[in-house]
């Protein structure tokens, strides 16, 4: 059943990363915002219908404010992450947003004290030398496309080359979530995992309800949540990969399960040359692979 749990997992993230590249429409200044508020949205109805219908939990609604630091970083990470995906390509977004168990596993070792052995210092290593080598490969292509084109930018107005700062805030505030998640659940224990992710899909939800009353009430701008298609399958499949997630996690067999989640980067990789047609050089391609055993040794032992 574990198995089955994380291969939904991965699919199902790795299709909500398509979905959310699709979805992000340049020409829409408010397109990130919009997929906020779809993520939250069905989380939110998540949240109601399943733990609170389905399985009848009784939610304390001061975890709201208990849970907050943590949800605060979850939420805002994502909103950069999809915001980001306008200047850049999933290929290379994925990999670097999902390594942020580097992050966490730092964390934990420089406030909590826990330990790290030689294996995990080198998949460390791996994935912040990778994301370094990916933001150099960004900058050579970006100067070659302004180059190609004739075009002189002046420095401070130039964008697509540090584009790769966006899943880099992403890995960055996620891992200082996890890290907090990680506290929060397993270190200070200080509530239930169910009362956790029920906090965490309700404050998502009042996030979405207040950036849609900001859209209506100050922007005068319509949001038809019945025609954003695919900000609404992005939010759907993120939302069902969190919740096979859960169960996968918390199986007996999660030294297996925690790395083979964590590589559901290569599925974003995938498709998004499939579905996308992007296209990365050789060297894109070994670095991101490099970033990804480094993600998956990390995971094998967070397992």
């Amino acid at each position: 059943m574990w198995f089955a749990s994380a291969l939904i997992t991965i699919l199902a993230w790795g299709t909500a990363d398509l979905f959310y590249k699709k979805g992000n429409n340049a020409a829409d200044p408010h397109s990130a915002m919009k997929t906020t508020i779809m993520v939250g949205l069905v989380m939110g109805l998540h949240a109601v219908l399943y733990y609170g219908v389905y399985e009848g939990i009784n939610y304390d609604w001061k975890n709201l404010i208990v849970y907050l630091p943590v949800s605060a970083m979850y939420i805002l990470s994502m909103a950069i992450g999809y915001f980001g995906l306008r200047y850049i390509e999933v290929s290379i977004s994925s990999p670097i947003s999902n390594s942020s168990g580097a992050v966490t596993a730092l964390l934990g070792f420089m406030i909590m004290g826990n330990s790290l052995n030689g294996l995990q210092f080198l998949a460390i290593s791996m994935i912040l030398i990778g994301i370094l080598l990916l933001s150099i490969f960004e900058k050579e292509a970006d100067d070659a496309e302004l180059a190609a084109e004739g075009v002189q930018v002046d420095p401070k107005y130039r964008f697509g080359a540090i584009a790769i700062l966006f899943p880099i805030l992403y890995m960055i505030i996620d891992g200082m979530g996890t890290f907090l998640d990680s506290y929060y659940l397993e270190y200070k224990k200080i509530l239930p995992e169910d009362q956790a992710n029920m906090s965490y899909e309700l404050t998502f939800l009042l996030v979405a309800l207040l950036l849609w009353g900001y859209l209506a009430l100050i922007k005068k701008e319509k949001f038809a949540v019945f025609e954003e298609r695919d900000k609404g399958l992005a939010a759907i499949f993120e939302t069902l990969g969190q919740f096979f997630y859960i169960g996968a996690i918390s199986s007996k067999e999660a030294v297996i399960t925690a790395p083979l989640i964590s590589a559901y980067a290569i599925v974003s990789v995938l498709l998004g040359r499939i579905f996308l047609k992007e296209r990365l050089k050789a060297k894109h391609y070994l670095v991101i692979a490099a970033i990804m055993i480094g993600i998956a040794i990390l995971g094998f032992y967070d397992g």
